[in-house]
């Protein structure tokens, strides 16, 4: 393009060399810069931006000088993989193709599920037997029908009802794998245990390292459903060792800070080696666990509770949970067949599924199970606190003046949520007029009663639990 010799004079004077001392040249006075009033009166609009898209204002990009080309939108926010699942019984369940095949989505498919707690609750049930009789006709051989009187019992249901638990959770999900010499199932119809050495040489990348695996023994198989029934009972964290709690001055706090993954390896390796299997019919299950609380103990409350009113039925507490495992099953229609409960029911009956049962046992590419990880919640915990806060007494396992502190052999730890106790004490009344009161519901209760506001106004009156 030619310019023109006008434009060429029409320099701009800022850019133009300086020629002489500063003393002979006039330097024009700075005019303040415009308010924002005028800089809007100027028009700064859409169309001085597409005259002039690279005009500058103060030193600075204007906002509305911002050139935008066609098609240059900002990408979407990143969002994760969704895979389809859903909940049948106690379990949320997925066939979801991409969970069998990558390791990375079926990891993040356990860590994101993993965010939502259990539902954890007791259900108290009480049943008692009554004689009765009726009339009853029957056709004798002559064809005349006769009248007699048949007794029988029948089971009168007292008293039916859940009590939230789950939402006194106070931390968690803690990621545990189960120890390499406990029991489990690590991708065969059976349970095996770790031996610490590998069975193929090398470590190609990509492909995860294979290690020798034994046959667990009946024995070792009944021994590992003891220890893991005693560490519920008692509260414990599934990593917990039982061995080591058993000595004096124990605390749980001794245990809640050791290590969590004992397995020698990772949940994400686990992930890869399950997607890596070719097996048909294998499975992936991730077990939430909720520990803090002794619950024989708590047990024992609760029925002494129930016998305190009088009661002399059969009386049953149970705790239970729901949406406690997190299964991932192969993309078929017979996997997904068999997640049916009631096409699995019919094959039962059928005596089609036991001659399936020995595919999964026997076949070379029948059936795989996967057990080794999952997810804590905890009640109640400890937590190490600053020792220069608390300075420690002269023997280790001595309570302070504050209940919620314990010393011990690591450090001061306090603790952290609801204990069993306290959730008793604010439970019992209302636990003995549930019972009384014949209360029979399937909604969970999550509030216990409150003191009434006519005793609070009496004189010497304390709420219970408070001396």
């Amino acid at each position: 393009m030619i310019i023109p010799d006008d434009d060429k004079k029409k320099a701009d004077p800022a850019t133009e060399p300086l020629i002489g001392s500063s003393s002979h040249v006039q330097v024009p006075e700075e005019a303040p810069p415009p308010s924002f009033q005028e800089s809007l009166a100027a028009g700064a609009g859409p169309s001085t931006a597409v005259k002039n898209p690279y005009s500058y204002y103060n030193g600075n990009l204007a906002d509305s000088d911002v050139f935008v080309p066609p098609g240059g939108e900002e990408p979407p926010p990143f969002t994760p993989y969704q895979a389809e699942f859903f909940v049948s019984g106690d379990s949320i369940i997925s066939h979801d193709k991409h969970l069998n095949e990558d390791g990375e989505a079926l990891y993040r498919f356990l860590l994101s599920h993993a965010e939502t707690p259990p539902t954890f609750y007791v259900h108290l049930r009480g049943v008692h037997t009554e004689s009765r009789t009726r009339m009853v006709s029957r056709r004798v051989n002559d064809g005349q029908y006769r009248t007699h009187h048949e007794h029988y019992t029948e089971n009168i249901v007292d008293f039916d009802f859940p009590i939230d638990i789950g939402q006194h959770i106070s931390s968690g999900p803690v990621h545990w794998s189960v120890p390499d010499e406990e029991p489990a199932y690590r991708g065969k119809m059976y349970r095996e245990v770790e031996t610490g050495e590998f069975a193929h040489a090398g470590d190609l990348e990509g492909i995860v390292q294979q290690r020798e695996r034994r046959h667990a023994s009946r024995t070792q198989v009944k021994m590992g459903k003891a220890r893991r029934q005693e560490r519920r009972d008692r509260g414990l964290p599934p990593w917990a060792s039982l061995e080591c709690e058993s000595g004096p001055g124990h605390t749980g706090a001794d245990v809640q800070h050791t290590r969590v993954l004992k397995s020698s390896q990772t949940l994400r390796q686990w992930a890869d080696e399950y997607c890596a299997s070719d097996k048909l019919l294998k499975e992936f299950t991730y077990e939430n666990v909720v520990y803090g609380w002794h619950l024989v103990n708590l047990q024992l409350a609760i029925e002494a509770a129930i016998k305190s009113t009088y009661y002399t039925g059969k009386l049953t507490v149970e705790f239970k949970s729901s949406n406690s495992k997190i299964c991932v099953r192969p993309d078929s229609q017979f996997s997904r067949m068999l997640s049916n409960k009631w096409i699995k029911l019919v094959l039962i009956l059928l005596f089609i599924y036991p001659f399936i049962y020995l595919y999964k046992r026997f076949g070379r590419r029948g059936g795989g199970r996967w057990e080794v990880c999952g997810g804590a919640y905890a009640l109640k915990s400890w937590r190490l606190v600053d020792p220069s806060s608390e300075p420690p007494p002269p023997f280790p396992g001595t309570a302070a003046s504050d209940s919620r502190v314990v010393y011990t052999r690591t450090g001061t730890a306090r603790i952290v949520g609801l204990r069993e106790g306290e959730w008793f004490q604010q439970w019992e009344k209302t636990i003995r007029r549930a019972v009384t009161g014949r209360l029979k519901s399937t909604v969970p209760l999550k509030e216990p009663d409150e003191t009434t506001s006519a005793a609070m106004m009496l004189d010497g009156y304390r709420p219970h639990g408070q001396f």
